[in-house]
């Protein structure tokens, strides 16, 4: 019968023994050598079941086809956009996937994204030249219009999302702000001032405590205090 040398939410180093034993599954930021599962990256550990990953606590944004991701176009081409989302990988949003609209032949495309605007965008393709091909056509997909943008560590985004989206639906009913993550790690908040602020607080403080338990709870605790403080002042 096979052993597990670590428990849920360690903090593991690459190279370091997490199982040994043909019952257990190595998943992403794992290896398997022989009988015995490693960790092969800085991370947590992450035990679900039988299956075993580690979750990166650092590291640049690595685009997987399927991924929301929110961009800042940095250039407008005879066929479409460049886009920048944080990683290392260049975005490319051609005008067949720019929008649901015609857009005919010759048209100015800074009329649909200029240089700066941020969008929310979905992976469709990625290249052995690391050249990650966008779409605008989904639901959700659309350039951002006022609000906030703020950053966070990539690798908290499923913290903040939360399990079934569990966090973040909290977040924006709570506050009632409208919130958009990217999985590259870039938050779009948009509401009243001081909400937009008591969401940018709250996800701050996810980030920090991301690993630690009864999360969701606090966090509910928290923002229930600070709404009532808020409409407090406001009468």
């Amino acid at each position: 019968m096979g052993k597990v040398f670590v428990k849920h939410k360690d903090i593991v180093v690459p190279g370091e023994l997490m199982a040994e034993g043909m019952d257990y599954v190595p998943a992403s930021g794992t290896f398997r050598e022989g009988e015995k599962i490693y960790a092969n990256i800085l991370g947590v550990a992450h035990l679900d079941g039988r299956v075993l990953k580690v979750v990166p606590v650092s590291g640049a944004y690595i685009p997987k086809v399927g991924d929301v991701v929110i961009g800042q176009i940095i250039d407008v081409m005879m066929s479409g956009w460049r886009v920048d989302f944080d990683s290392a990988y260049s975005g490319v949003l051609s005008v067949k996937d720019g929008t649901t609209s015609f857009i005919p032949r010759g048209a100015d495309l800074t009329k649909y994204y200029d240089i700066g605007d941020y969008i929310v965008c979905k992976i469709i393709n990625i290249t052995s030249q690391k050249l990650v091909d966008l779409t605008m056509r989904g639901p959700g997909l659309r350039k951002i219009q006022g609000g906030t943008i703020i950053k966070v560590n990539h690798t908290k985004v499923p913290r903040i999302i939360g399990k079934g989206g569990s966090m973040i639906n909290m977040i924006k009913e709570l506050s009632g702000c409208k919130v958009t993550i990217g999985q590259n790690g870039f938050v779009w908040i948009s509401g009243e001032p001081e909400r937009e602020l008591l969401v940018i607080t709250t996800i701050r403080k996810i980030e920090e405590e991301a690993l630690s338990s009864g999360l969701t709870e606090r966090i509910k605790e928290f923002m229930e205090k600070s709404i009532k403080e808020l409409e407090s002042k406001q009468e």
